[in-house]
């Protein structure tokens, strides 16, 4: 007898696009990324460093048990020509345990430029916007 496993699907049905040889978590991440690249092009951006980890809490032992440490993965950190870095996660929506984390990792590195942005419009006319976390 053959079984079959069903296949897992995504945590929100959306499908995660394959370019530049990995996997991407959204097509807003793809998107931003190849809007970078065009910035790179034009001399205005040095690096793209992607999914950056950043420590929140190092492992420790409570009560003789060993918690895992807690790290926060932004999408981009971007180097721009004129030496500023900007951090990056690109949302759709804010979920938990986001918030948190993010109030975490501003609060650590504060010496950092965090930016949490998401797209509106289409194509020629997206346009990069700012949210409010």
């Amino acid at each position: 007898m053959q079984t079959y496993t069903k296949k897992k699907d995504s945590k929100y049905n959306n499908k995660k696009p394959e370019a530049y040889g990995r996997k991407w978590d959204s097509q807003m991440e793809l998107e931003f990324y190849e809007y970078n690249l065009e910035l790179k092009e034009q001399g205005q951006v040095i690096d793209i460093e992607i999914q950056p980890v950043f420590l929140l809490q190092d492992k420790y032992i409570y009560k003789g048990k060993t918690i895992r440490k807690m790290e926060y993965k932004a999408d981009f950190k971007i180097t721009y020509s004129d030496g500023s870095v900007i951090v990056y996660d690109v949302k759709g929506q804010l979920i938990q345990p986001f918030p948190i984390k993010w109030k975490l990792v501003r609060f650590i590195y504060n010496d950092l430029d965090f930016r949490c942005i998401r797209s509106r419009g289409r194509k020629p006319n997206k346009v990069w916007e700012e949210m409010d976390v």
